[in-house]
């Protein structure tokens, strides 16, 4: 039963990182170029095949600027993200809607050098929305 579990907690880690991966637009083997790694090891990773080491866990996670919380829980847990969450359960009340946890999920994925552009881009279309 044990392995079973760690199968599926590998395959969920596995998930994670190649829904990153793709999302960046990455193939297999660029992904394992820019990491160092072999495009055999990172498929095995990525269907839950293999474990892999705190430093292998550390470059897969600096090349897709992801923390390692989230690559391997799923979620990440940043006091920025208690206030940040805290601010929208004031202004939407205790049950976020799907399409508010959307937001969020894209807004965390911009690049930090392109928050300031989308920012920007909000505050002219807030306007012209309401």
């Amino acid at each position: 039963m044990k392995d079973i579990g760690k199968t599926l907690f590998l395959r969920e880690i596995g998930n994670r990182i190649r829904a990153e991966r793709e999302y960046l637009g990455l193939t297999r083997e660029k992904f394992a170029e820019i990491v160092d790694l072999s495009s055999f090891y990172i498929g095995q990773i990525e269907r839950g095949d293999r474990t892999m080491s705190l430093d292998t866990l550390l470059k897969i996670a600096d090349s897709l600027k992801l923390s390692i919380d989230y690559i391997v829980r799923g979620k990440s847990y940043d006091i920025k993200d208690f206030i940040s969450m805290d601010a929208i359960e004031d202004s939407y009340g205790s049950s976020i809607s799907p399409e508010i946890q959307e937001l969020i999920e894209i807004l965390t994925r911009i690049p930090k050098d392109k928050v300031s552009l989308i920012r920007d881009i909000t505050k002219l279309i807030l306007p012209h929305i309401k």
